[in-house]
């Protein structure tokens, strides 16, 4: 786990801006702490920051050169299946310099090409230059685990695993406004876009070839569709589809404990970290697991059904044990690291948690990926049921009004009934492509619209979010809404979280879950497998239900609520009122009516409050990073 950038000047007006990958790779410090480097060669730059997990000797320092110098490669992440793949190689009689998975995906690539990211287990994104050629070739890994940024005008492409990194090349910002459009709704940009107007993400299974000929990119891998048919029929059995994922992530979370680095696991007490940890217990003496707990917040604490699984599987298990003030003593270091618009709060807890298991590891797995491709989220119990709603979903569409009218908040068991059932009652009335995009957002259309002072495109806003539900249909296949939350919220929302979070306290996570043979193995089973009536993860609670305690299958689940509204109100009051949601700034600024701000301020201090500490999170997240960048 690294940071990557690099620079290929189309001219000599492009070629200025190389001797600046020196301040790319610094402000990529935190991902990579333990040695940087760079390469500059004619028209291109390469830079690296590295965190040393395998082969941690000089030896596997990057940019790494080949042994004809020809080829010089940068890598952020792991190829987990290179020894297998170093074998292939032996017929080259290469001299290996280092016992690195760099260097092995370096020579497959000089002897095989492209075609060798079909070959690749693992998370990446990284290029290799080519000196005889003079191009650069620069892939990112099947899913989007691994981040990386592309920057490109007539003189130059820039490329970089952080915004920040780009950024420090000196380049132009120009704000994207129908990007900041999607965040107001959503909380984060979905890809390949980003809040700048020249600056896109590269899609996760894509490569380009950069060259003075100029940029082509091309595919090689997205998840398979085949189950999304509504005509699709299956030759494997429940039974022993069980049997099959449980050997699949068996052998993924084997793969992932390949570390010359003390390694861990993250561990909630849910099903998902649980499975994680009850295979990797299976390989490992004693594996060291890490859960937190929220002293002030115990519905969302889940300590007691983590102790159970560390109890069972015999790991070293530390807990963590937050109070809120934690929680706020952590908030601007957050704000401070994110160099792009996102304002899932649960980052919060994900940052507290990777600052403190580095403290013993510097390698955790994680259970993230399970909730999208198996549905785990009490939205898609949701849809099952209103596709199932006859009769009582007409009658609840005219009783709107009543729900309507009663307070809604997070902050009250009831307030926060109330606020489901109408955000329910909502989605009657839309069709699936709507409802789902109202459902994974905090703020509708209109709402958002109204707060932007200068107006945008809406064909392009039309056409990205049309792109993104494409594959859901009219009376379609449930997969249809689980690949859609893959390649939306898993890859904008959880893995940028987790990323990072983790990143930012110079830690390695590794998701087992994402094992492309796991993911390809998900979409080809029927939806009814993993979700049917209330049961969610159906076959992954099912593979798993003789190893895991008993207990964890009888509980509720918790997502976690940072108390934001608590903050808005008290700790954070002035930071709204008298700095970034000030009348005064907002009018300087230019970017929000402020009129529409009063309205949503007005709220969050009502006591109809809703999903308005959302939507001011969002907002405060926005400005923080304005200021930074544009001040």
């Amino acid at each position: 786990m690294c940071g990557i950038t690099g620079i290929y000047a189309f001219n000599k007006n492009g070629e200025t801006f190389i001797d600046k990958i020196n301040n790319s790779v610094s402000a990529m410090s935190l991902r990579g702490p333990d040695s940087n480097g760079c390469f500059i060669s004619g028209s291109s730059g390469l830079g690296h920051a590295r965190l040393s997990i395998i082969d941690v000797s000089d030896a596997a320092s990057q940019p790494f050169t080949d042994n004809s110098g020809r080829y010089t490669i940068v890598l952020n992440g792991e190829i987990f299946n290179f020894i297998e793949l170093k074998k292939r190689l032996e017929k080259y009689n290469i001299n290996f310099r280092s016992t690195s998975d760099t260097e092995v995906l370096l020579y497959l690539y000089i002897h095989e090409g492209p075609e060798i990211l079909n070959q690749l287990n693992g998370f990446f994104a990284f290029a290799v230059y080519d000196k005889y050629e003079d191009s650069i070739f620069v892939a990112r890994d099947r899913m989007g685990i691994k981040p990386l940024l592309l920057y490109k005008d007539d003189d130059k492409i820039i490329f970089a695993s952080e915004m920040k990194a780009l950024l420090s090349f000196g380049i132009k910002k120009e704000i994207d406004n129908v990007s900041l459009y999607s965040y107001l709704q959503l909380n984060y940009i979905p890809g390949p876009f980003s809040i700048f107007q020249n600056i896109k993400k590269l899609t996760p299974g894509h490569y380009i070839k950069i060259s003075k000929s100029g940029v082509v990119e091309n595919e090689y891998y997205y998840i398979p569709r085949q189950s999304l048919s509504n005509n699709y029929t299956t030759n494997i059995s429940y039974d022993e589809a069980q049997t099959r994922l449980y050997n699949l992530l068996d052998e993924s979370v084997k793969r992932r404990l390949i570390s010359d680095v003390p390694l861990g696991a993250f561990l909630s007490g849910g099903v998902d970290s649980s499975v994680v940890v009850a295979l990797a217990s299976k390989y490992t003496d004693k594996l060291n697991t890490f859960s937190i707990g929220f002293k002030d917040e115990p519905m969302f604490d889940e300590t007691y059904y983590a102790n159970l699984v560390a109890k069972k599987f015999n790991t070293n298990h530390t807990v963590f044990s937050l109070s809120n003030d934690d929680l706020f003593s952590a908030l601007f270091n957050v704000l401070d690291y994110i160099d792009e618009p996102f304002a899932d709060s649960s980052a919060l807890a994900v940052y507290i948690l990777s600052r403190h298991t580095r403290k013993h590891v510097t390698v955790a797995l994680s259970g993230d990926g399970a909730d999208e491709m198996f549905g785990g989220y009490m939205k898609h119990t949701g849809e099952l049921k209103l596709r199932n709603s006859g009769i009582t979903g007409e009658i609840l569409k005219k009783a709107d009004f009543i729900f309507n009218n009663i307070p809604q908040s997070r902050n009250s068991t009831l307030g926060n009934k109330v606020r489901q059932v109408n955000k329910y009652i909502s989605g009657l009335k839309l069709s699936e492509k709507e409802r789902y995009w109202k459902w994974c957002g905090y703020v509708g259309e209109k709402e958002a619209s109204e707060l932007i002072f200068n107006k945008f495109n809406f064909s392009d806003y039309h056409s990205r979010k049309n792109d993104i539900l494409k594959y859901i249909t009219p009376n379609g296949n449930f997969n249809e809404i689980l690949y859609t939350d893959m390649n939306l919220v898993l890859q904008n929302d959880m893995l940028t979280k987790v990323d990072l979070m983790s990143m930012a306290n110079s830690l390695e996570v590794r998701v087992p879950f994402l094992d492309y043979e796991v993911v390809n193995f998900a979409f080809s089973l029927p939806a009814n497998y993993k979700i049917e009536g209330n049961v969610r993860k159906r076959i992954l609670q099912d593979a798993f239900r003789k190893i895991l305690p008993d207990e964890i299958y009888h509980r509720p689940k918790h997502g976690f609520e940072v108390p934001l509204l608590k903050w808005f109100r008290n700790e954070l009051k002035s930071l709204i009122s008298d700095d970034l949601l000030s009348d005064k700034f907002i009018e300087e600024q230019g970017i929000f009516d402020v009129n529409e701000i009063v309205k949503i301020k007005n709220k969050l201090y009502s006591s109809n409050p809703g999903d308005v500490h959302a939507q001011i999170w969002g907002l405060l997240v926005f400005q923080y990073w304005w200021k930074k960048y544009f001040i």
